[in-house]
């Protein structure tokens, strides 16, 4: 039995192919958050990227301020912000500012940038990447605890008494960084006191790194005096579910191929890269799950091996389905997979199981009580009534009198 309930999001970096109108595909993505709100997601993510055409969401701040708009409940997080891209000063402002913009919903998620291409265009070492995210959350940190920092990075910032004028709504917001293969995700976590992003948590090598940076990121926080939460650990993977595990791959095989035309230009020449791989090789090897809700439920039983009682399932969002066939499924992961794994029907099995154990005698009650009824009122009347064939052979329907 979970100690930390399992919550369900979505992670949009989000995929949209070249023939589709981007106006529309972005509209969708919003459109998709709102659904997310209403069908009980607790969270909803927007990436940020500039290069290579599908990812075409440059700025997460700008959508999850259009999505505030349109939801109530769900928790909205950038995923994430390339703080290595950015002023520091100028990203606490806009990460300030969105918290009120959604009164306190925001989850600040920060990495170092992932396409090469979108460094190259701005002239910057992708190599120093890493180093940059720990400058940045340094800075940003203080910036949105109301320091005021002096401070120089040569080639990137210089801060003259620098300041937030407008801090969070929500004094504890919360901050998560992203985890992949490195160990530098779990050592940033800990530092920071953040959560994990972990978007490579299915991916072949991905999935292995999860123990071995979520015990970096306990051990470091150790050292520091805390600990770690798994609560706070986001495991995001590809997940599509329907009826039959042949419905989900008829919904999902067009939309795969093209998606695969991105990977295939951005990494073709590698020989392990995904572009050479078929849906079925990837489901073969527990990368993604395309099928029912038991195929889902098996995948989340997996990662917990990794990292017990991990916080939330991330459903990766690639556009390989249509957008009702993708509504479908977030609807059957919260109306069957979510249920299953935190035991949510846990009495009410309890309950059913106790009510077949003990019918007999129930149904002994509601036959002796209708007999009175019937024998009560055959004493009092000159015109006795029988007692009714269909109550003998199912006395259930003398509970309405």
């Amino acid at each position: 039995m979970r100690k930390v309930p399992l919550r369900a999001g979505m992670f949009l970096a989000p995929f949209h192919p070249l023939d589709e109108s981007p106006t529309l595909a972005l509209e969708r993505d919003l459109a998709l958050a709102q659904f997310a709100d209403e069908i009980g997601f607790a969270e909803y993510w927007f990436g940020e990227h500039h290069s290579g055409a599908y990812e075409l969401s440059a700025s997460p701040e700008l959508m999850i301020a259009a999505a505030a708009q349109r939801t109530k409940r769900i928790k909205l997080g950038t995923g994430v912000i390339s703080l290595p891209y950015h002023n520091p000063l100028m990203t606490a402002n806009r990460i300030a500012q969105l918290d009120h913009l959604s009164f306190g919903r925001l989850i600040f998620g920060a990495g170092p940038g992932l396409l090469v291409s979108d460094a190259h265009m701005l002239g910057l070492d992708a190599r120093e990447s890493r180093d940059k995210l720990d400058q940045g959350l340094s800075v940003i940190s203080r910036l949105l605890a109301g320091e005021w920092v002096t401070e120089k990075y040569d080639g990137w910032y210089d801060l003259h008494e620098a300041h937030a004028q407008l801090l969070p709504y929500n004094p504890d917001m919360e901050l998560c960084v992203a985890s992949t293969f490195s160990p530098n995700g779990g050592s940033m976590a800990a530092k920071y006191d953040a959560g994990m992003l972990c978007l490579a948590s299915t991916m072949m090598g991905g999935y292995d790194s999860l123990t071995n940076n979520w015990k970096i990121a306990c051990d470091a926080a150790a050292k520091l005096g805390r600990s770690m939460s798994p609560a706070s650990i986001r495991c995001a993977t590809d997940i599509h579910i329907a009826e039959t595990r042949d419905k989900a791959m008829d919904q999902v095989r067009e939309g795969y191929e093209r998606w695969k035309l991105y990977i295939k230009n951005q990494s073709e020449q590698l020989k392990e890269s995904p572009a050479h791989k078929s849906l079925e090789d990837l489901l073969e090897t527990n990368q993604i799950v395309v099928g029912t809700p038991d195929d889902a439920i098996a995948q989340i039983h997996r990662l917990e091996e990794k990292v017990p009682d991990f916080g939330c399932i991330l459903m990766l969002d690639k556009n390989w389905s249509s957008q009702e066939d993708k509504k479908r499924s977030m609807e059957m992961m919260m109306r069957y997979v979510l249920p299953a794994i935190n035991g949510d029907n846990r009495n009410r099995q309890k309950s059913f199981d106790w009510a077949r154990e003990n019918r007999d005698g129930f149904i002994d009650v509601i036959q002796t009580s209708t007999k009175r009824a019937f024998d009560k009122h055959a004493a009092q009347s000159a015109e006795p009534i029988k007692l009714p064939e269909n109550l003998k052979a199912d006395p259930a329907l003398s509970l309405g009198e």
